[in-house]
């Protein structure tokens, strides 16, 4: 299997749906790929965080008390009352609003799940989606002058876009991403067979120093400048990145 093929049986996997020769083969391949071995962690995160018992909401007595009400209030629907009126509607119109009572906590309950989920783990969910689902630009050009100006009217700031093509990062385009609650750019740039995807949004962080972090494989940078927030995020080495990452400051001061 190919690692396509794997990534789009990893679920059914994970959920124990495959047959045994396909979870061997499975196993087989991560033993020797280290990207499909770190999505495969990250889908057993997911896993585990929709699991958890903290997402279901018992039902409110309240709710639960007027829904008793109303069904003894309606008594037995005989076949001849299965008629085009209120009397046929009230009994799908209380399940509708039960269901809208389900889906609303289901709703809190995965909003709950999202703000669960550090920047870092977002960041690097988008770096590996953005490699895995054939998205890695919506503009492909190493010119910046044509990958800058095609955010205009996109986001409602301009992000810095620089070009290191002489310092062995060569700029491979841009697209649009949704990180942290809003919309911001996706800067990609290439190191031999490595992407890096640097994501930019606006900031009122004051914080200038360059943090780092690595997980899984992968390596992270965020920094604050000129009232923008700088998230660079690869598989390239951490020296590497550490390298382009002061390069990009210094290209956008």
């Amino acid at each position: 299997m190919n690692c396509d093929r794997i990534q789009l049986l990893l679920n059914g996997y994970i959920d124990g749906e495959l047959d045994l020769v396909s979870s061997l083969d499975i196993e087989d391949h991560m033993q020797s790929c280290a990207a499909c071995s770190s999505h495969y962690r990250l889908l057993v995160s997911l896993h585990t965080a929709t699991s958890s018992k903290s997402l279901y909401r018992p039902m409110p007595a309240q709710l639960g008390k007027r829904i008793r009400s109303s069904l003894r209030a309606a008594g037995p629907i005989s076949s001849a009352r299965l008629v085009f009126s209120w009397n046929w509607f009230a009994p799908s119109a209380l399940l509708a609003a039960v269901l809208l009572l389900v889906v609303g906590y289901l709703g809190r309950g995965l909003y709950t799940l999202q703000s669960g989920i550090t920047l870092a783990q977002q960041v690097q969910m988008a770096h590996v989606r953005s490699l895995m689902a054939n998205h890695l630009t919506d503009v492909a050009s190493t010119d910046q002058h044509t990958v800058k100006p095609w955010f205009n009217g996109k986001l409602d700031f301009s992000p810095p876009v620089t070009d290191l093509s002489g310092q062995g990062f060569p700029l491979v385009g841009g697209r649009l991403d949704y990180l942290d609650g809003r919309p911001v750019a996706a800067l990609v740039y290439q190191r031999n067979k490595h992407y890096i995807n640097v994501f930019i949004w606006p900031s009122t962080d004051t914080r200038q120093g360059l943090q780092s972090s690595t997980d899984n494989g992968y390596y992270l940078f965020r920094w604050s400048q000129a009232g923008m927030t700088f998230w660079a995020v690869s598989d390239v080495n951490s020296e590497e990145l550490g390298t382009f990452v002061q390069l990009f400051q210094s290209g956008t001061k």
